[in-house]
């Protein structure tokens, strides 16, 4: 069992930290989630990657809804949880910031781009899915602002795709050996604003505890492997986060401790 000062003093002596964050962590910069009653898939039918492929109707609705998706997530700013994982890379702890979000604001907030690992790719680009061309997605929308319905690759004119995973689609291999890797080197996992139940993202802090790191989970509800953990806390990640890693905040309760 380890309590909130013992939490400190370990990630403070820590070299192998990996962090993991899903939609929570970015809910407190506004951008929504996608599965609340009030998120993202509750008000747009979800296109599947098979039909986004076969079906350019798909492809249409597909981008009229990154339309309306991208001005805020593009305008949305980091917070002290993203910006409490820059710091733990600024003082040499952080080996790896797993991520199953699709904003880049890990990369904003000053996590170096290869650190971060995007499991569900980025909404920052958009890729062709046949020469693997990348043009920033402010790009992408202002072509489809011009008219562009469904807008194909100006290098060789095949499909264009906003560079996340879709429904159906594979998980991208190098990434998920990537944090696999990353995961079993770890000493300290902090899982953040995840409810840790999509796999196989959610293995890797498993992962993490099956080879030994301490798993500390930060999230506002409980999550399955909340009798796993070393450590847990259902508060904000802005708040609790910073504290964690030796900044000054409030006290904070913590609801669950376990071994």
């Amino acid at each position: 069992m380890m309590n909130i000062n013992e939490a400190i003093e370990v990630i403070a002596g820590s070299k192998r930290i990996v962090g993991f964050s899903g939609a929570g962590i970015s809910t407190e910069s506004g951008i929504p989630d996608f599965r609340s009653p009030n998120g993202v898939w509750a008000n747009n039918r979800i296109i599947y990657f098979e039909e986004f492929l076969n079906d350019r109707e798909a492809r249409i609705e597909s981008w009229k809804q990154k339309f309306l998706i991208w001005p805020g997530m593009r305008d949305a700013q980091p917070n002290a949880g993203h910006y409490a994982f820059a710091e733990l890379e600024r003082q040499g702890k952080l080996i790896a910031m797993i991520t199953q979000n699709i904003d880049g604001l890990h990369q904003r907030a000053g996590n170096s781009a290869e650190k971060v690992i995007e499991l569900h790719g980025t909404m920052t680009q958009a890729e062709c899915l046949s020469c693997r061309d990348r043009i920033s997605m402010d790009e992408a929308m202002s072509r489809v602002e011009a008219g562009e319905e469904a807008p194909e690759c100006r290098l060789c004119g095949g499909i264009l795709k906003p560079a996340t995973i879709s429904f159906g689609q594979s998980m991208p291999v190098l990434e998920m050996q990537i944090a696999a890797l990353s995961a079993r080197q770890s000493d300290v996992f902090i899982a953040v604003g995840s409810s840790l139940v999509v796999y196989p993202a959610a293995s890797f802090p498993e992962l993490a505890r099956q080879h030994g790191a301490k798993l500390i989970i930060i999230n506002r509800t409980p999550t399955p492997l909340d009798s796993e953990a070393d450590l847990v806390i259902n508060d904000e990640i802005g708040k609790t986060l910073p504290l964690l890693i030796g900044e000054k905040g409030r006290q904070i309760q913590i609801t669950k401790q376990t071994k």
